[in-house]
């Protein structure tokens, strides 16, 4: 039995080695997974936004195009022009109808995705004429605003 040999020493540093190594990388995965999780960010930006007037049915169409470029999913839940809730305006002023996305219900943006959101605010509404602007401002369930300032044309 004592003319039995180990492992030589040089083998056994390799392995020693190489199992330090392998548990050293999966720990770096487990970690950045978990990392990665708590990292996501919502960022939404208002690309642009286009005012237009309709004569015919005497209002103004704002078109606001926007992007989430965040790296998580952003709910965007109202919509306030002048600081007053879109849906609190009534048809007669804001055409809360025809307003796509609708505001007045939640709208889902993925990350990297692009939307688009009409606006449409009647002649009728307070002191707006040509030339005022208007402050839009859309509120997303995670507590952000995101703010555009348009002259209604």
């Amino acid at each position: 039995m004592r003319n039995r040999k180990a492992v030589s020493p040089v083998i056994a540093k390799v392995i020693l080695v190489a199992v330090a190594i392998t548990v050293a990388v999966a720990v770096a995965y487990w970690m950045g997974g978990i990392a990665g999780q708590y990292t996501k960010f919502e960022k939404v930006e208002i690309q642009s936004a286009v005012c237009t007037w309709n004569s015919t049915d005497t209002h103004w169409k704002v078109e606001m195009k926007i992007k989430n470029t965040g790296t998580a999913a952003s709910t965007l839940i109202s919509a306030f022009i002048n600081e007053v809730e879109v849906e609190n305006y009534g048809t007669d002023n804001v055409m809360t109808d025809a307003t796509s996305a609708n505001m007045t219900a939640t709208t889902s943006i993925e990350s990297g995705d692009n939307i688009i959101i009409n606006f449409y605010i009647d002649l009728g509404y307070a002191t707006l004429s040509s030339g005022t602007t208007v402050n839009i401002k859309i509120h997303s369930a995670g507590g952000m605003d995101y703010i555009k300032l348009v002259e209604l044309i």
